[in-house]
């Protein structure tokens, strides 16, 4: 395995999850699938990295609390602290909620949810920091971060 490929989401209305991968999250339409009730997403990396799958507005929401399953999908926001206080810009023009900011040590990062309850991680990989030859980052403590 080289690298995760893509990630697949069910969504109740896909015109509003498309407005938040597309404005808040920063990828770009590819094309629609299944007659129009599905949309390819691409960063640019590849062919797409987010397929969603609209499945109408009575599908049940997510179980809150702690439960078995996905926890969050992190999104490369750039390679610079200025990259990812210009996500946080776009993220509060939009009016989405900032559900967290942390400072992991080896990344910044910013958490919010998408419309359909699914966790998601914006961030920016320090780039003083070299986690291919020090693991020091493993141990480090999550801290706030202030942006």
């Amino acid at each position: 395995m080289t690298e995760l490929g893509h990630v697949v989401f069910y969504v109740r209305n896909l015109a509003r999850a498309q407005k938040f991968y597309q404005n808040i999250v920063g990828l770009q339409k590819v094309g629609k699938l299944f007659r129009g009730k599905a949309l390819l997403l691409s960063g640019g990396r590849t062919h797409h990295e987010l397929l969603l799958i609209e499945v109408g507005e009575s599908a049940q929401g997510l179980p809150q609390g702690r439960r078995i399953g996905l926890y969050h999908v992190g999104w490369k926001v750039g390679d610079s602290l200025e990259q990812l206080r210009q996500a946080k810009q776009r993220i509060e023009r939009e009016g989405a909620q900032i559900d967290g900011m942390a400072d992991h040590g080896i990344t910044y990062s910013l958490y919010l949810h998408d419309p359909d309850g699914n966790e998601v991680e914006l961030y920016v990989d320090k780039p003083e920091f070299d986690w291919r030859r020090d693991d020091s980052w493993l141990q480090m403590p999550v801290r706030p971060l202030e942006l």
